[in-house]
């Protein structure tokens, strides 16, 4: 442990105390938060600062209850029911596209890690608040590009394919088979009423020569495909 942090440990609530744990506890969720801003994600700057603080005060409540009321309670109580209702937020941010890709995950990890920074911030554990925060960047930030590399350079690749008619299907079908490729799953999704287009979802085993892009263009460029997306 830090000495300079031994006063947050002495067990006094006092103003200081209450002051650094916040401030503490605002720039973590802060630097967690501006992440997720940067990214438009529906869960930012804000909302992870005020989740953090609200569970720093959490912690600091039950501190006080106890230390300076000499209340019976269970310090760990009110930590507990943050890190299980947090969850009902961070749900709130998870969305399933018409696509049925699932999107929102990392941001609700996000909030309730930065709820887990809030309360060891409110416990003066500073050093883990800090370190905790450090870590959650690193692992935001480089290895989200270490994700893609190994998404990207995948053997499988899964596409949602709208194409005109159900005639379609066949040549699609065809041409990833002539590509040195085979479907290893396909589900076929409604109809689009309103463009009159039908809709497919492929998991395709490719080689290892052949990127994601280049199958993807090669079935954009089939006659009746409307658009290709990867998932």
């Amino acid at each position: 442990m830090l000495s300079i942090f031994d006063f947050q440990r002495t067990g006094d609530i006092n103003i200081l105390a209450i002051t650094v744990r916040l401030v503490v506890a605002l720039i973590c969720g802060g630097i967690i938060g501006i992440e997720r801003e940067r990214k438009r994600r529906p869960a930012g700057f804000r909302t992870h600062i005020l989740i953090c603080i609200g569970a720093a005060m959490t912690t600091l409540t039950s501190q006080y209850i106890a230390f300076e009321l000499n209340g019976v309670t269970d310090l760990a109580r009110l930590g507990a029911q943050v890190i299980a209702g947090v969850g009902f937020i961070g749900a709130g941010t998870i969305i399933v596209t018409k696509r049925k890709n699932v999107k929102g995950l990392t941001t609700a990890a996000g909030l309730w890690a930065s709820a887990i920074v809030g309360l060891c911030a409110g416990a003066g554990f500073i050093e883990g608040a800090l370190l905790t925060t450090v870590i959650i960047i690193v692992a935001e930030l480089l290895l989200a590009r270490f994700e893609y590399f190994m998404v990207s350079n995948s053997r499988t690749v899964t596409i949602f394919v709208e194409y005109s008619d159900t005639s379609k299907l066949t040549a699609i079908v065809e041409t990833v088979k002539e590509n040195s490729s085979y479907i290893r799953d396909i589900e076929i999704t409604k109809s689009n009423s309103e463009s009159n287009t039908s809709c497919a979802i492929f998991s395709i085993q490719m080689p290892r020569r052949k990127s994601h892009d280049k199958m993807i263009n090669i079935i954009s460029n089939l006659d009746g495909v409307v658009s290709v997306e990867e998932l």
